[in-house]
């Protein structure tokens, strides 16, 4: 590792079991019994004579290196590997096989709320957080007042973070990743929770970071911010790095990836992420009475359904969901938070989230679209390419005219106004 490589990563693999679970021993006799049985299920495992299917590899001999000040894009579908490789760098689990080396000091956002204690405030979290970097008090302190004021919680910054929102939440979580002066800085898919304003200050600050000659490491689905943002990109399949290079090959080669998955039923995906305590089973179309449509009308009032089963009581639960054109760039992004209204609970069972879009106004064509929730700032389900679209043009002037060319409808309301006497 010479002095201008800030992370490089060897080999790296990760196996997690499947459908096994560590029970602790009821007795002091188990106990006895399972401390004998060990070495001999361990030689048996080791010999192969375990069935295959016990073990899944997460990631598989992967080997990079990234330079000081580079900002590397990391993207690939739900259950790549990615968010693995993420917490292997931070240090939360231990590689299987491999190894990961990192020059400097690293601060990582690969959750909303990661390293945050519910019970304490926000100004508590942040020194919290500080201290687990390794700075002294001092250097918070000199930072603290741009953490707040980037995170917008000025009224809320001694009031305690299980009271959040889930905008709250992201926005402290990024605004302490990225002011706490990092030397390599790791962004997991978690800026989804953001509203799009925040989400470009976002963009902004991860710059700011590199242009001061840090290292960054982006994970994300949005296509556009990956191109805007990284100079190089690592392309992720099946726990694999399948490519590494230009970011315009990278992008091209996710976006032909993604499709695939379209068509696919939304329960029986298996390229999701999140804690699992909700998931998205099937997606349809409803027109303003209530029945269900296989296309959008441009001008007619239609509403995007979401069916889900959550398996617990969920509080504070925002959802949201993107339209993107062919070429996997996002048209516009339709959330719970933008209209004030996320959900205060979520009972557990069976139900369907609704989002009506009143005249709608995107030309015809076909179009995909992800889907994201998240309860308490943790996400719950996120799916990448989770349903098509379908939209046919229609009247939405009501003058029988489609000659405008562009994407996008807008309400218009034109006048002449004579000027007043005397104005030049």
């Amino acid at each position: 590792m010479n002095a201008a490589t800030a992370i490089q990563v060897q080999d790296l693999s990760k196996r997690y079991a499947v459908g096994r679970r560590e029970q602790a021993p009821a007795t002091f006799y188990e106990a006895l019994g399972g401390l004998l049985t060990r070495p001999l299920a361990r030689l048996r495992e080791l010999a192969g004579t375990r069935e295959a299917a016990d073990t899944f590899w997460a990631l598989r001999g992967v080997s990079f290196e990234v330079g000081q000040g580079e900002v590397v894009g990391i993207v690939g579908r739900n259950g790549a590997g990615k968010s693995t490789l993420l917490k292997i760098l931070s240090r939360i689990t231990a590689p299987t096989e491999g190894r990961a080396v990192l020059r400097g000091r690293m601060s990582s956002l690969l959750e909303v709320g990661t390293g945050f204690h519910p019970e304490l405030t926000g100004r508590e979290n942040i020194f919290l957080n500080g201290a687990i970097l390794g700075m002294t008090r001092a250097e918070i302190a000199r930072q603290f007042d741009a953490i707040v004021a980037f995170a917008e919680i000025e009224r809320f910054v001694d009031t305690a973070v299980k009271h959040y929102s889930s905008g709250m939440y992201v926005r402290l979580a990024f605004s302490v990743a990225a002011h706490l002066d990092p030397d390599i800085l790791v962004i997991d898919e978690v800026l989804a929770v953001g509203d799009a304003a925040f989400q470009k200050r976002c963009l902004g600050k991860m710059r700011d970071v590199a242009r001061a000659g840090r290292t960054v490491l982006f994970v994300s689905h949005n296509m556009a911010a990956v191109q805007a943002l990284c100079t190089r990109a690592l392309y992720l399949k099946n726990g694999r790095v399948a490519l590494d290079g230009a970011v315009d090959r990278i992008v091209d080669a996710h976006l032909g990836d993604t499709t695939d998955t379209l068509g696919q039923p939304l329960d029986a995906r298996t390229d999701r992420s999140g804690d699992g305590r909700l998931r998205f089973t099937g997606s349809w179309i409803e027109n303003a009475a209530g029945e269900r449509m296989p296309s959008l009308v441009l001008g007619k009032t239609g509403t995007l359904c979401l069916a889900y089963e959550a398996f617990t009581d969920l509080e504070d639960v925002f959802v949201a969901f993107d339209i993107r054109d062919g070429n996997g760039e996002p048209v516009t992004n339709c959330n719970t938070a933008d209209t004030g209204r996320d959900f205060a609970r979520v009972a557990a069972g069976r139900g369907v989230f609704r989002c009506a879009l009143p005249r709608f106004p995107i030309r015809g064509g076909r179009y995909s679209g992800n889907i994201y929730c998240a309860a308490r700032g943790t996400v719950a389900d996120f799916i990448v390419a989770a349903h098509e679209i379908n939209v046919e043009d229609g009247d939405f002037y009501g003058t029988g005219s489609l000659k405008n060319g562009c994407r996008v409808m807008l309400e218009q309301a034109w006048r002449c106004d004579p000027a007043p006497e005397g104005s030049t």
